[in-house]
């Protein structure tokens, strides 16, 4: 496995298995199948994934489970939100950072598969913020 990389490392090799993906079957199907055929690649590629991770938030001691659920969490350091719309909106982008916070992990990837050219629907979001 490769638990052990760092989140950019790690990042490299879901950007790889996007493209490998978007390469194969191309825009214009569910989010569900981008997401099944992802998590065969990054299997394949060695790493830890775990797929519709619930997420609960925790309110002042109390956990309460809101239906949070990242698409996939990469070797536990990694978060990536998969979509397959026509553009990526910045409420997504906000999705991608209550993430992070709640998680603490530092480094998401927004990946949208409805586009022509893949590299134009990859998002890479920092959460910077100091809790």
């Amino acid at each position: 496995m490769k638990a052990d990389l760092h989140p950019n490392e790690i990042a490299k090799d879901v950007v790889e298995a996007a493209f490998r993906v978007h390469r194969h079957l191309g825009p214009g199907l569910l989010e569900s199948a981008y997401e099944a055929c992802m998590v065969h690649e990054l299997q394949e590629m060695g790493h830890e994934v775990e797929r519709q991770v619930a997420l609960p938030l925790n309110y002042r001691g109390v956990t309460i489970h809101v239906g949070y659920r990242l698409d996939l969490r990469i070797s536990g350091k990694l978060i990536v939100e998969l979509k397959a719309v026509e553009e990526i909106h910045p409420v997504y982008l906000a999705q991608v950072l209550t993430y992070l916070k709640l998680t603490g992990n530092k480094l998401g990837l927004i990946i949208n598969f409805n586009t022509a050219l893949l590299k134009d629907g990859i998002q890479r979001v920092v959460n910077n913020l100091k809790d």
